[in-house]
């Protein structure tokens, strides 16, 4: 006998570059103004400001090349990212081991409902509704680390409809990944199919419904989604 009343939902699980087997997702995090041009865009201080996160939802990532326009917006902004899979993890992770709890990376999409995300900042209410809707992260496939090692430099663009929209370098990161790993380690007992998303550089900006935006990010990989 079935022991859920209800079926079992769908496991979200990314899928790994050269290979029939997928990644399945547990957690989502997402470090917010993580480079020092963002940061200034945002109204931060990157010289003051210590990392902070949010989360999504492990179903939010998306496979599909093409990311619906979300309902209850009129302001939807692209921010590029690099995704950062973990195949292992633990609490207080030193930073020189944190490097050793991750399986791969790969190109992404933090799409951020601004409108809804704005108020909520006003109210000093959660960023969810601006950031947790349906299939708000658009992801290429993992690349794993075993094949391209981890990268610390590397040029991250996105062009809209073929004109650069957002240009920055991985080295650019105010807190690296094994940063991230580590101090996120010490609130939350990180596991195998934990995912972070670990920021944006400056550029980011509205889409629209027939946008085109293309993703690169060199030493890791390239997205191509279609705003429907």
């Amino acid at each position: 006998m079935n022991k859920y009343v209800i079926p079992t939902p769908p496991a979200s699980a990314i899928p790994v570059s050269g290979s029939e087997q997928t990644f399945p997702v547990r957690r989502v995090y997402c470090i917010g103004r993580n480079y020092a041009a963002h940061t200034i865009e945002m109204g931060g201080d990157p010289d003051r400001d210590p990392p902070f996160f949010f989360q999504k939802n492990p179903d939010n990532l998306d496979f599909t090349g093409e990311f619906p326009y979300p309902v209850k917006s009129s302001d939807v902004h692209h921010e590029t990212e690099m995704l950062v899979a973990l195949k292992s993890g633990g609490t207080n992770i030193p930073v020189e081991k944190a490097l050793d709890h991750v399986y791969g990376y790969a190109a992404c999409l933090d799409m951020t409902r601004r409108d809804l995300q704005g108020e909520a900042k006003e109210l000093r209410r959660p960023w969810e509704i601006g950031k947790a809707f349906e299939r708000s992260a658009p992801c290429a496939p993992l690349v794993p680390a075993s094949e391209i090692g981890h990268p610390e430099k590397g040029l991250v663009q996105l062009k809209v409809n073929g004109k650069v929209t957002q240009t920055g370098d991985l080295d650019q990161m105010i807190w690296k990944v094994p940063e991230m790993i580590s101090y996120l380690s010490e609130y939350f007992d990180l596991a195998a199919g934990d995912v972070i998303l670990s920021g944006t550089p400056s550029g980011v900006g509205p889409v629209q419904k027939g946008d085109v935006m293309d993703v690169m990010i060199e030493g890791v990989g390239d997205l191509h989604v279609t705003v429907v």
